[in-house]
């Protein structure tokens, strides 16, 4: 009995987190309450309560997650956009929590805050072992870039970039990680 209860209790927070995730998705941090979440689970919003504690603690949980970038360090500079982006758009694209952070990092503190520590624990030291000096300017640079584009083509939906394949827009920003990476600033 108690096994069967802990996995139920293991499914229920799973599920509360999955809809998590896909509230501060679509509508953002500032406007999902923790009784929305637990009405698309179907459960009593104490049972958020009891997992999360706080909409603060339920969102820097859904927002957890782990970029999973490949080493750079050896990549040709041809060769960066090729290695990374393949993975920005797995993050974009099948990321939920990705999507919410970006979404909510525009209007709330906290947000902001996992989005910064984020990009210093996983992005910057993917980026900077392929910046052949300054790593935090150049790494930062690029961060810029790979934010804006995620920003206009997935939360914006501007429309050029949305009708754009993988492929073409990895021949658009393949000269710009290169040269973020490994070019002369003038």
């Amino acid at each position: 009995m108690t096994e069967q209860r802990r996995r139920s209790a293991t499914a229920t927070r799973a599920a509360i987190l999955d809809a998590a995730r896909e509230r501060f998705g679509t509508t953002g941090y500032d406007r999902v309450t923790m009784r929305q979440v637990a009405g698309d689970v179907g459960v009593d919003p104490a049972m958020v309560v009891r997992y999360f504690r706080t909409k603060d603690d339920l969102f820097a949980e859904a927002a957890r997650f782990d970029l999973d970038l490949p080493d750079l360090d050896g990549v040709r500079p041809e060769d960066l956009a090729d290695v990374l982006m393949p993975r920005f758009f797995a993050v974009w694209e099948g990321d939920a929590g990705f999507l919410s952070l970006l979404r909510a990092a525009a209007s709330s503190d906290a947000a902001g805050a996992k989005m910064l520590e984020l990009f210093a624990s996983q992005v910057y030291p993917a980026l900077a072992a392929a910046a052949v000096d300054r790593p935090a300017d150049r790494a930062s640079l690029l961060g810029s870039q790979i934010l804006g584009l995620a920003f206009a083509r997935y939360v914006l939906k501007v429309p050029p970039l949305v009708a754009m394949s993988r492929d073409d827009l990895l021949r658009w920003v393949a000269p710009v990680f290169r040269h973020y990476l490994t070019g002369s600033p003038a």
